[in-house]
């Protein structure tokens, strides 16, 4: 099992999740945060545009089986790449365990619905 960490553009969040649902990736987290980069991003309030030395991107957390890493990662690059600076990153942890709490599953079987994906 992996952990799939991955910080996109707001304004790509849309095809991401339609791209990961396409891969079979029907869970996720996902919230919106601030960080520092080489990406500048200006700002209109009340019509004066505001150049800031933070950028709003979006934050995804995923919980995937190995097999299913690849597509995963293959999801995110086609979707949230623009080909310009402040595209985002991808990272990809180790999981040593997981446990679905309603059945006591764990391992791999708390990561899918049985008949649903083998």
């Amino acid at each position: 099992m992996k952990k799939i960490e991955t910080i996109i553009r707001k304004s790509k969040f849309e095809e991401v999740k339609d791209a990961l649902q396409e891969a079979g990736i029907e869970f996720f987290s996902f919230w919106d945060v601030r960080g520092v980069g080489q990406a500048r991003e200006g700002r209109v309030y009340r019509g004066i545009v505001y150049d800031t030395s933070t950028i709003e991107r979006t934050k995804l957390e995923i919980i995937v089986r190995d097999k299913n890493v690849q597509k995963t990662v293959n999801a995110i690059l086609n979707s949230a790449r623009t080909g310009q600076i402040g595209d985002g990153k991808i990272f990809i942890v180790p999981i040593e365990e997981s446990y679905r709490i309603r059945t006591g599953e764990q391992g791999d079987e708390s990561l899918y619905i049985k008949g649903k994906e083998e």
